[in-house]
């Protein structure tokens, strides 16, 4: 079996990321020969290279792709490991949520006071994230806890629950030209500038950067660019913009989001109180009319709802 020391995924991570030895030697503050014999170490002991080196480019090989992703959820997996052996040490932990500001659709007051009915409750720590890395801090242990939104977010090597589904709605500035639109498809965007998200390769986007919705917002409103967000993220909308639903744009899901190898109380405990409230419903600007009450007294979803009636007349 071919065994690779933590510290050696560290560097090869880092050589994978910057592509070029000298970065990577620098992020790594140590030597740049050191790391060249390194990296030829690891690859003497799998038998493959791993990059192709020129004197002016490095770039990865197939087997340097599959390392790089698996060798990063290694990564992750060792500092979760890590994180969660000293947080279960410690019964004053408190739990940390990772969340980007305004990405809750407005249920997270609801959910951390139905939290704190829990007899376990602990305090709940929120941080506060970008559009990019939320995901990584639930995989390496930095939250325990996090609302992402799908599919935007990578799940991989998460478990999640949907809190919410809702509607993709496009935002643009009072006087665009789909400004007085009931609706439109993804196919009347063609031609506009979309952003690109900081952090986040590919997408469609050819327009400036931006890290977040706030900056996102700024710029459609001096007409920069347009966007296309879940509904809740331009509740309410902005002064001097408008949001026109997407009738053709996949729906996005807000989830509650945590390491699916995390089994400790303290995360079971706080999924158990964010699900208890939790409704089955989609929020459009065509919403059907609420569903009648189930017994418990929760409203049903149109499913659930049949569901309920199949039950009760068998």
């Amino acid at each position: 079996m071919v065994e690779l020391e933590t510290r050696e995924l560290v560097y090869f991570i880092a050589v994978a990321d910057e592509l070029h030895f000298g970065r990577a030697a620098a992020r790594l503050s140590i030597a740049q020969p050191a790391l060249s014999k390194a990296i030829r170490r690891i690859e003497t002991r799998l038998g493959v290279p791993l990059f192709i080196r020129s004197s002016r480019h490095v770039e990865l090989t197939p087997a340097g792709e599959a390392l790089r992703e698996h060798g990063r959820h290694a990564l992750n997996a060792v500092s979760a490991a890590v994180r969660n052996a000293r947080r279960a040490g410690d019964p004053q932990a408190h739990l940390r949520l990772v969340i980007k500001p305004g990405g809750d659709a407005g249920l997270l007051s609801g959910i951390l006071a139905e939290y704190a009915h829990q007899p376990d409750a602990r305090r709940v720590d929120i941080l506060f994230s970008g559009p990019a890395d939320r995901a990584d801090i639930l995989r390496d242990g930095r939250a325990d806890v996090g609302l992402l939104y799908a599919p935007f977010d990578d799940l991989d090597g998460l478990a999640h629950e949907t809190l919410l589904v809702e509607d993709r709605v496009v935002v643009v500035p009072c006087g665009h030209r789909l400004a007085g639109r009931a609706s439109v498809r993804m196919s009347d965007l063609e031609g506009e500038t979309l952003p690109r998200w900081k952090g986040i390769p590919g997408g469609d986007g050819s327009g400036p950067e931006v890290a977040d919705v706030t900056q996102m917002l700024q710029m459609i409103t001096v007409g920069r660019m347009v966007g296309v967000l879940p509904r809740s993220l331009v509740e309410p909308v902005p002064a001097g913009l408008v949001r026109v639903p997407v009738t053709d744009a996949p729906p996005s899901r807000l989830v509650l989001a945590w390491n699916e190898q995390d089994r400790r109380p303290l995360v079971a405990s706080f999924v158990a109180a964010a699900l208890r409230p939790r409704r089955h419903a989609t929020r459009s600007d065509h919403d059907e009319p609420d569903a009648p009450p189930g017994p418990d007294g929760e409203r049903l979803a149109p499913a659930d709802e049949r569901a309920a009636e199949a039950s009760a007349s068998s």
